[in-house]
Formats: structure tokens, sequence, C-alpha cells
């Protein structure tokens, strides 16, 4: 059976060793399962620039919107507030989040086709002094558009505040530093950019900031702070861990250093952006945002004028060719998104766009078409 491709932000292609690391089954006290959930701490911490700097890498069972829960429930105390500064979906999820924890919180909500604004941040920081923490998401997955993260790090350290960043669809494909961007939890999930499988993500976490959270979680499971120390006390997860993706995720690792770090993944992902942008612009298609605030991760492109476009059809055609793209979630435009993240090179991204030519030569769309307005 062979596998589609997955132009998607996740769950991403992966690499047949990374699939083939999994065919083998260990015990979540094996000696060699807990050095590789060791192993895979460290590694962590030398991605994100913190290694040696104060700074604890933390597993935690389920997908990345598990963790940012965690995260969330754990560390801000019983009567904190978050700020939430959203320009998509997954920023607003996290606003959610906090409501149905029953968590205050205020929202500087940004149009989903312009980057955050760290002086708006500031501004409310100013106003609301009983804002303790600040949420932001670093590449929001329904456009693709990079947020500046560095500079909404500094806002929310002059102000004195906790920093929460979800790097879901960036780590490991966009350098950065956490100490640097004065991050005190960054989130992500193995099924990204670092080329594992579902099945956990993690928590970069400045040591100082998580001790201070005795008492706040709101969750047995999700307790980041009794995680992390079971973590510490010998090296094994509280509840069954995902052994599975685990050892998937550590060969994933490997190859990111095979390939070159952060910064060679980076450079593949955005040669595959440039083959999609060239190529979806001269069939006629137009990306949703500015080209000045797309990232390189995932991008959003707009229905076009013709009414025989039919997306359901664009996608059944696509997929049973083994190819698949995701619909948009955009709430003001019709767009539909495709990744340039995964185990796909340009050559994979040129044969997913002759298949697109061919469903619109199949839906009777002149070439080049006319973009909507």
């Amino acid at each position: 059976m062979k596998d589609k491709l997955l132009f998607t932000p996740g769950p991403l292609s992966t690499s047949a060793s990374v699939k083939e690391a999994m065919l083998r089954d260990l015990g979540s006290r094996d000696f060699e399962f807990i050095a590789t959930v060791g192993d895979i701490r460290r590694k962590l911490l030398e991605i994100g620039g913190v290694a040696g700097r104060g700074y604890e890498a933390i597993l935690m069972q389920g997908s990345g919107t598990f963790a940012i829960e965690s995260v969330i429930g754990s560390t801000i105390a019983p009567r904190g507030k978050l700020l939430v500064a959203a320009n998509g979906a997954y920023g607003r999820r996290i606003a959610e989040i906090a409501s149905v924890l029953k968590i205050d919180r205020a929202l500087v909500d940004c149009p989903e086709y312009r980057p955050l604004d760290p002086e708006a941040i500031a501004a409310a920081l100013r106003q609301d002094p009983a804002i303790t923490c600040v949420a932001a998401v670093h590449c929001e997955t329904s456009t693709g558009i990079f947020n500046p993260i560095r500079a909404i790090g500094a806002a929310v350290h002059s102000g004195k505040r906790s920093y929460l960043v979800d790097a879901m669809s960036s780590f490991g494909a966009v350098p950065l530093n956490v100490e640097e961007c004065k991050i005190d939890y960054l989130v992500s999930s193995a099924n990204k950019c670092i080329e594992g499988v579902p099945g956990f993500a993690f928590v970069i976490a400045r040591r100082a900031a998580l001790l201070e959270t005795e008492g706040f979680a709101r969750s047995l499971s999700l307790d980041l702070l009794a995680q992390w120390r079971g973590l510490e006390a010998n090296g094994q997860f509280r509840f069954t861990p995902p052994t599975h993706a685990i050892l998937a995720f550590r060969r994933a690792l490997q190859e990111l250093d095979e390939e070159g770090g952060v910064a060679a993944r980076a450079a593949r992902y955005q040669a595959n952006y440039r083959t999609l942008v060239a190529g979806m612009r001269a069939m006629g298609f137009v990306e949703y945002l500015a080209p000045e605030d797309q990232g390189w991760i995932i991008t959003s492109f707009r229905y076009p004028a013709d009414p025989k476009f039919d997306f359901a059809q664009l996608y059944a055609f696509l997929n049973e060719r083994g190819y698949v793209i995701y619909p948009g979630i955009v709430s003001e435009a019709q767009c539909f998104r495709i990744g340039s993240v995964g185990r796909i090179f340009p050559d994979s991204i040129r044969a997913l766009l002759a298949a697109i030519r061919d469903a619109m030569t199949a839906m009777e769309i002149a070439l080049p078409m006319v973009p909507a307005s």
C-alpha cells in the first residue's frame, strides 16, 4: 500500500525509517525507553537554544492542543488572567481553552490577514494590571502567517508577565532561541516539522517559572509540574506513554541532524514553498496573505472566481491520485490550504501542481484563471 503525500500542517508525510522505528515493542519502564526519553528531552532543549540555560523539556501525551491546555491549566494562578493575542483559529482556540477552564481572559483580536501587533499587546498590558500571562501563536496555521514572537516577547517581558507561545507549526523549521524571545512556555508537537508521528506533544518551560506554579493545576493528567517531576524522578511518564510514537520521534530527530539541523530543514521547506507559489500563480491562483507576511509552512489560496470551481471536487480528484491538501478555515474568505512541510521535496510539489492543473481541466476551467476579488 503506497502512502499518500500529505500537503498539510500535520500529521505530515514521514520517512520510511521513521515509520520503521515504530516496529518494536518497548515497555514504559524499559531502560532503553527511559534513556530514549532523556535523550529526546535534551535534544529539544538544544533545538530551542536553551540547553543548560535553566529550561526543561516536558513530554505530554496527546496532541499539541493537550499540551497547550496543560500549560494554560497548570501555570496560571487561580486568580490569574490570560491575555490571548489572536489572528486566526488557533489563537482563538487558546482563548476557548481558558474559557472552558474558567480562567479570566482578555483578547487582542487582530485581522487574520495581518501579523499580531506587539504595541497593541503592550497597550493591553498597561491598561489591565490583572493580566498575568500572554499567549500567542508563532505560525498561525489557519493562514500560514508568521507572527513576531520576539517583539511580542519583549513587550511581555517589559510588562513582567509570563509568555506562552504556540510553536506547533514552526518549531524545528524556523530557527528561534526560546530564551532570547523571552518565552516561558513553548509548545509544539511530535507530528509537525520535526517529522515524527502523532501521539505526544512537548513543552519547553523556563524552570524558575514552572516551579512557581505549585498548586495551580486544574487537571490531574495534564498537570505540567507533576509531569516534569515524574520525568525528573525516574525518567518515566506518570501515565502510559506513547512508546511507539516516541521511538519514531527519536529517529525523526536523528534525521533532522542528518539533514543539517533546523537551518537546512528551513531551506528545504522554503524551496518547497517557492515552487508551490510559483506554480499556483502560473495557474492564476492568488495567496490570501501578502507575500511579506506569508510564512513557508502552509499557504492559503483564495478560491478562483470561475463558478465551475468546486473545492470538494478538487479535493477528491487529488485524493484519488495520492495527494492530500486541507480546506481553509479563514473566517472572511473562501480559501484552501497547501503545506510545504513534512518529508516532501520540490519534486513532490511539482507533482502536486501537475495534478491540480489536471483537476482544473477536468472542471473545464481555463488556465490561467481570473482570481476571485
